[in-house]
């Protein structure tokens, strides 16, 4: 069977997803969870300790606290309480932790740090697993035991106000509740207010136990304006009030000789330096939690906040809510709030919070005999059953109490090491599942390879044996031992396993697509192995590799391999941007060879392709015409543009800090954005507009840059409106609005122009003249191009409009008098193009860290939350280099005279193999680490980010496949 290089490329990819996604689904685990799928009891507490006849001493610990209110700020640092500014923007809560009756703590949130799995780990005590970064967008109803389900059951009357991720979790569990919308972003004020409205009625009535309030106007002022934001300190100030309100509420209603009440000040994560979350630095894992209460002892004085894991409240509170502990909580308690029970109390909570662990260990390692925890809890069991047999004697000297106080140490040790363990395990992997997905996506690299010299020949076809395979034996035999193998595995796997979960119809559909495409690769392989007296197949034994393509073969190659190193992955964007440096470099000598080295016979082609008499109906890139550039000078810009390219490219690096190591430096944008310089901000944001308009006008139809102008007009506008920029005319006073209005302006020229570019793309392949046909898919092409460049220009930021100023003039220059004067080839081109796009990826100021994801441009010109234009966006955006770059060498391609089907088909094929090395080789890379110290923290957001490019690159081949249709 005989394919163009672009459907065989497209069928690759959208195999290679579907390997990924498999391998994804077994490589995120599942948490560490019991066997048991009852929830627990109160009838299922362990009874004290006894040495000897045990009385019966299983009762039930009674609550310490009457109610409970728990005050959840979202994305609440705890250097915005703990640090220099706390009492400045939060005095009343500073003060509570100086001198009131309190204890403070920072909590370390886990990674990933987004809003759901925080929540998860706060009411249920376990770490949630990685994936569950994709599911907050759409929170499931928690089916695992957990804090609020137990408190449910027990009778307490639960109120809740605020995120409606709660509301999603815990349907039917609120007595009273009012959701909010976590992911409007752009709105802080309301999204508070919807809970402060509630709370002088509530705090009135005695028919709750426990309320929970749930504020998310700080995260969203982080993701639009970060954590130095003017808007911070206001916002502080409105939540410090708050607690005032409440504290001073729950003080004037305490009653004579009934329990105190709790309040219980925490975050589910920090912020970034650039105001978002998700990854693991520590402004992001480092929280607030403070628990305020008169049961506890007055301070006196600002104290080192000791440190607490955030699963260690679940526990806590359960058990000073007389609650049971979460069956798969990894927690332990927070001993300083038990600090005002009796020595024999406190050693009773330890034993609980001990035999739920160890029953927890027991259940997740086989081997949990050997963990050191295990063995130091059951010491300090027996020692604690020695200690009751002296206590109920009546022994009252002051060798028990120091008996005692050995034994909460013991306890303590043994809690702390288990919840270690368990923490450690995080979940089991899925191998079978991942070993069928690496699998198919290794089979689909080894077919790009061997396909090579066919998909990148003058013909660009690739010939894959497909209807031979499916009547040889070998693939009979494959079927046989690949079904055995599945039975075999599926029958007896003690742990879960999501591909034998899969119906037998369609898993066994897939074994026998896996088995084809294996014969189909030895087929293909059986070609280039010699065998005396057969015909050999013309193979590229003839190809010269040029010094321009020995560094984009070792730079691909290096940059992959660097994969295999933490630290290389934490600051990839240095790896792209030393590549970078390199390639101009390189086209610099390419350059100074072609214009000052080679010497011409007369009769040779003259040297600029530009001043040959071309035929007028040819559709090519032409300075001369474009540009109004005289021929003189072409080649002295053609060597100026490499210069040009690396200035702009140093430009870039210091306008966003990414990565890790120092992405806590002050940069240019953290400068613009800053108040004082908001005239400067405007300045630059209209100075790229207008370069944006000159760049990519020029080649639209009269219509299109009319729409164009008006919208880049419209892009400042909804700037100004948000409040990134100025109007002349605006007055300083005037409020900060949503934009919407504005940002809807701007869609409707974005949607005309592509309509426009789309209906040239279709016209052009029902023309009867050809040369008619080339010019109108030229002209649409290029005007799809500048309604995704007009997307890019509403989406990216304000100080971000540079980067796609540089972008598209970096085109423009490389396309008129690199690409086409030095005579690259398509795979050449394509090449330079990937790597232009992988360093934009980062000059946006993105990274391999989930923190870096800009949410808040996911609902640019929407008033409430939806979800399908939501992720659209957000997407969009973040891979708005890598696409841009895409779209301009189909542009590019489809305008080369005579051979535009030709380079489509070679650049969508280099597309394809560019994107799976690097993602085959990372997926075997985590296979191999996925024990690693930092496999959560930092391999695994980059392998979600591999995945998402892998989906991007797909969408981009399927668009190459479609524009090379015209070819039979």
């Amino acid at each position: 069977m005989r394919l163009s290089s672009s459907v065989f490329a497209s069928f690759c990819l959208l195999i290679e997803l579907l390997g990924i996604a498999l391998f994804l689904r077994g490589f995120f685990p599942v948490p560490v969870k019991s066997s048991l799928s009852s929830k627990s009891k109160l009838s299922d507490l362990p009874a004290e300790p006894f040495a000897g006849n045990s009385p019966n001493l299983s009762k039930v610990p009674l609550p310490l606290f009457k109610r409970v209110v728990i005050i959840l700020i979202d994305a609440l640092r705890e250097d915005f309480i703990f640090g220099p500014n706390g009492k400045r923007f939060m005095p009343y809560t500073r003060h509570i932790v100086e001198r009131g009756s309190s204890h403070s703590f920072i909590a370390k949130a886990r990674p990933p740090t987004v809003t759901m799995p925080r929540i998860k780990a706060l009411t249920t005590g376990s770490i949630p697993g990685f994936i569950d970064v994709v599911m907050n967008l759409n929170s499931p109803a928690l089916l695992e035991d957990n804090l609020i389900w137990q408190a449910k059951n027990s009778g307490k009357k639960i109120i809740f106000y605020g995120d409606d991720t709660w509301v999603r979790l815990f349907p039917k569990h609120f007595m009273e509740y009012d959701g909010t919308t976590s992911f409007f972003v752009s709105d802080y004020t309301e999204v508070d207010n919807n809970v402060t409205r509630h709370l002088d009625s509530t705090l009135k009535r005695d028919d709750w136990d426990v309320l929970i309030l749930h504020y998310l106007g700080l995260d969203h002022i982080g993701h639009i304006s970060g954590p130095h934001s003017s808007l911070i300190g206001p916002k502080l100030l409105e939540m410090d009030d708050v607690i005032k309100k409440i504290h001073a509420s729950l003080i004037s209603r305490e009653a004579e000789g009934t329990l105190p009440n709790l309040i219980v000040l925490c975050s589910d994560h920090g912020m970034s330096e650039t105001g978002s979350h998700g990854g693991s630095s520590e402004p992001e894992i480092n929280t607030p939690l403070i628990l305020i209460s008169p049961i506890f002892q007055r301070k006196v004085g600002l104290e080192q906040p000791a440190v607490v894991e955030q699963v260690d409240l679940a526990p806590t509170l359960a058990l000073a809510l007389a609650l049971p502990i979460s069956q798969n909580s990894v927690g332990h308690l927070i001993l300083a709030v038990f600090e005002e029970a009796s020595l024999r109390e406190q050693l009773r909570f330890l034993h609980i919070n001990g035999h739920q662990l160890s029953s927890l260990l027991r259940d997740s390692n086989p081997n949990f005999h050997k963990e050191d925890g295990y063995e130091q809890f059951r010491m300090a069991e027996k020692a604690h059953g020695n200690w009751m047999k002296l206590y109920m004697e009546g022994n009252v000297s002051e060798v028990l109490g120091n008996m005692g106080k050995k034994l909460l140490k013991q306890y303590l040790e043994a809690l702390q090491a288990m919840s270690v363990a368990l923490s450690k395990q995080l979940g089991k992997y899925d191998m079978y599942s991942m070993i069928v997905g690496m699998s198919l996506i290794l089979q689909v690299l080894v077919h790009l390879l061997l396909a090579m010299p066919e998909a990148l020949s003058r013909a660009a076809c690739v010939d894959v044996p497909m209807a031979s395979v499916f009547l040889s034996l070998p693939f009979y035999l494959l079927c046989l031992l690949g079904s055995s193998i599945h039975v075999l595995v599926c029958t007896s796997a003690e742990a879960s396993c999501y591909f034998c979960s899969l119906p037998w119809l369609l898993a066994f559909t897939a074994i026998l697509f896996s088995s084809a495409l294996l014969c189909s690769l030895v087929a293909m392989a059986a070609r280039y192995v010699s065998i005396p007296g057969s015909p050999q197949p013309k193979t590229s034994s003839d190809w010269t590799l040029s010094e321009l393509d020995i560094l984009l073969l070792t730079g691909t190659a290096g940059h992959t391999l660097s994969l295999g190193a933490s630290s290389f992955v934490e600051e990839e964007h240095q790896t792209w941007y030393f590549l970078l440096n390199t390639l101009c470099l390189a086209v610099f000598q390419d350059v100074c060879r072609k214009y000052f080295r080679e010497r011409r016979r007369p009769e040779d082609d003259p040297l600029l392709p530009s001043i040959v008499e071309e035929d007028a109906s040819q559709v090519t890139f032409s300075p001369v015409a474009e540009l109004g550039v005289s021929v003189g000078s072409e080649k002295w810009l053609a060597l100026a543009t490499p210069i040009l390219t690396l200035a702009c490219c140093r430009l870039l690096r210091s306008l966003n800090q990414t990565g890790v190591q120092w992405a806590h430096l002050p940069d240019l944008s953290h400068w613009l954005n800053s108040g004082d310089h908001k005239v400067v901000l405007s300045l630059l944001a209209t100075l790229s507009l207008l370069l944006i308009f000159l760049l990519v006008q020029r080649r639209c139809s009269l219509v299109s840059k009319i729409a164009l102008a008006l919208g880049l007009l419209g892009v400042y506008s909804y700037r100004a409106a948000v409040g990134n920029v100025l109007f002349p005319w605006q007055h300083s006073g005037r409020s900060i609005s949503k934009g919407t209005g504005e940002a809807r302006f701007v869609y409707i020229f974005i949607l005309g122009i592509l309509f426009t570019g789309v209906k040239d793309l279709l016209r052009s392949q029902v023309m009867s003249s050809a040369v008619e046909g080339r010019r109108l898919k030229s002209r649409g092409l290029w005007e799809v191009y500048s309604g995704v460049v007009l997307l890019v220009a509403l989406l990216f930021r304000a100080h971000n409009l540079p980067t796609l100023a540089c972008c598209l003039l970096i085109q423009t220059l490389m396309a008129q008098f690199i690409w086409k004067k030095l005579h690259y080839d398509a795979a050449q081109t394509t090449i330079m193009h990937y790597w232009f796009g992988q360093a934009f990826f980062y000059f946006q100021g993105n990274s391999n860290n989930i923190a870096t994801v800009d949410i808040s441009v996911g609902f640019v010109g929407l008033e409430s939350y939806v979800e399908a234009p939501a992720v659209f966006l957000t997407a969009f955006s973040t891979y708005a280099g890598p696409l841009l770059w895409a779209c301009h060498l189909v542009c590019y391609l489809s305008s080369e005279r005579d051979r535009a089907a030709l380079s489509l088909g070679h650049g969508s094929y280099c597309f394809a193999l560019l994107r799976s090395i690097p993602a085959v080789f990372y997926v075997v890379l985590v296979t191999t680490l996925r024990y690693h110290l930092f496999i959560w923290s930092v391999f695994s957001p980059k392998l979600l980010y591999e995945a998402m490019h892998t989906l991007v690159t797909a969408a981009v081949c399927l668009f190459f496949t479609f524009m090379d249709q015209d070819r039979t």
